[in-house]
């Protein structure tokens, strides 16, 4: 029985679902020829995925494909409560509620698991531990996982650097048709969707500060330049730091850009990004928020700790009145906020990405049994058919290599 907060709110989830399906038609081809293939027959999918419309008309493609579906979300603040009544309100076993707590976020991981899943879905990485903490039972039937997100694949290759992946994981963030579009155009626009929409708060004029300068932060530090905006990237790694440079970016370390900051977006992936050292530097009214997947970026903890108090200033905004008279607001207590404070990446983008997770799902149900455990990148024959497929979505052509041009080139 799944647990969801109401099943009378399935109607908006419904229509929700209905919207992403119409604009996601590489996803809507791959469940036509899924309802034909059935490549998923009598295998279970364990899916932890930010728990929206997009994420749902995933589950309900590889539903077509024949899988038995049990859904949790990946966010306690990014699922939406009437999209997993629909998806319940449709047959599937979903397990998510806005707002839980850690320990039943947890439990509801747990409750997918339970099923002993044949391929797992993972975003950043919480049923892999969930897998190997809690449900070790469960590890035995697992054919391979597919892993959506930079914080994931971190997680999956410490493990396999130890000798502890105990099966084969295809790194689907690392596809070029996911993270040359999802992370730079899909956050780059979702981030700030997120933050106007909660902060109902002109971009222009401002000064924003970008942590971190991967493919998440160049979308995030562009648009808020397209916004009129004037940005400072903060790096460790030297050669982003030149490319930030280079694309017309303020670089300097976190402890000056404190000091200039209207608006802060982390999007590093690592934890202690804004600390204790940080606050006091900050202007009155500065903004942070946080685009990398956990809730660590930002230390929340610390700023708790050093604020005399705290107050709700707007919907899904904390103010923290500070010791030297400053206050500083936080957004969607620091987690993701282009999904705790909006809908996510466009319908668009994610088409191409969950064409990628379909299609890797697919992968691991064809070669059952033939990969080792390990990390693996999505094979490139998939990459180039999603682009492909993207191409023909929006009426476009490209060239092709003459038998003298593959000659030329020695392919």
């Amino acid at each position: 029985m799944s647990t969801i907060r109401d099943i009378a709110l399935a109607p908006s989830g419904e229509k929700k679902i209905a919207w992403a399906a119409r604009n996601m038609p590489l996803c809507r081809a791959i469940g036509e020829e899924f309802e034909q293939t059935r490549p998923f027959a009598g295998l279970k999918i364990a899916l932890s995925v930010h728990l929206e419309a997009k994420t749902a008309f995933l589950c309900r493609v590889l539903a077509k494909g024949g899988a038995e579906m049990h859904i949790t979300g990946s966010n306690p603040l990014s699922t939406q409560d009437d999209v997993a009544a629909a998806l319940a309100a449709g047959g599937l076993d979903v397990h998510a509620v806005y707002g839980c707590t850690a320990e039943q976020y947890d439990a509801n991981i747990d409750k997918v698991l339970a099923c002993g899943p044949n391929i797992v879905i993972d975003d950043g990485g919480d049923l892999m531990q969930g897998l190997r903490e809690r449900c070790p039972q469960h590890i035995g039937g697992v054919l391979g996982l597919c892993e959506e997100t930079t914080t994931g694949v971190h997680r999956l290759r410490r493990l396999d650097r130890e000798g502890l992946l105990p099966f084969p994981a295809i790194l689907v963030n690392d596809a070029d048709c996911k993270h040359l579009f999802d992370n730079r155009y899909g956050t780059g626009q979702s981030v700030w969707d997120g933050i106007m929409r909660t902060t109902n708060l002109i971009v222009a004029g401002k000064d924003v500060v970008v942590a971190g300068y991967g493919w998440c932060g160049k979308g995030v530090a562009m648009r808020a330049k397209g916004l009129g905006a004037r940005v400072t990237v903060t790096e460790t790694d030297p050669i982003r730091a030149i490319e930030a440079v280079m694309d017309g970016f303020a670089v300097m370390p976190m402890a000056e850009a404190a000091k200039t900051g209207d608006i802060f977006c982390t999007v590093t992936g690592c934890a202690g990004v804004i600390t204790a050292e940080h606050f006091p530097l900050m202007k009155d009214g500065a903004i942070l928020t946080n685009a990398g997947h956990f809730n660590v970026e930002v230390d929340m903890r610390a700023l708790e700790k050093y604020a005399l108090s705290h107050y709700e200033a707007r919907h899904n905004i904390e103010g923290y009145a500070l010791p030297n008279g400053k206050t500083v607001f936080v957004i969607a207590e620091g987690r993701l906020v282009n999904l705790a404070s909006g809908d996510g990446h466009p319908a668009e983008i994610m088409d191409m990405s969950f064409a990628i997770q379909a299609l890797s799902a697919r992968y691991l149900a064809r070669h059952k049994g033939e990969l080792a455990p390990g990390v693996y990148p999505v094979p490139r024959t998939i990459d180039e058919e999603v682009a492909r497929r993207k191409l023909a979505a929006l009426g476009l052509a490209i060239d092709t290599l003459t038998q003298a041009q593959r000659d030329y080139l020695g392919v």
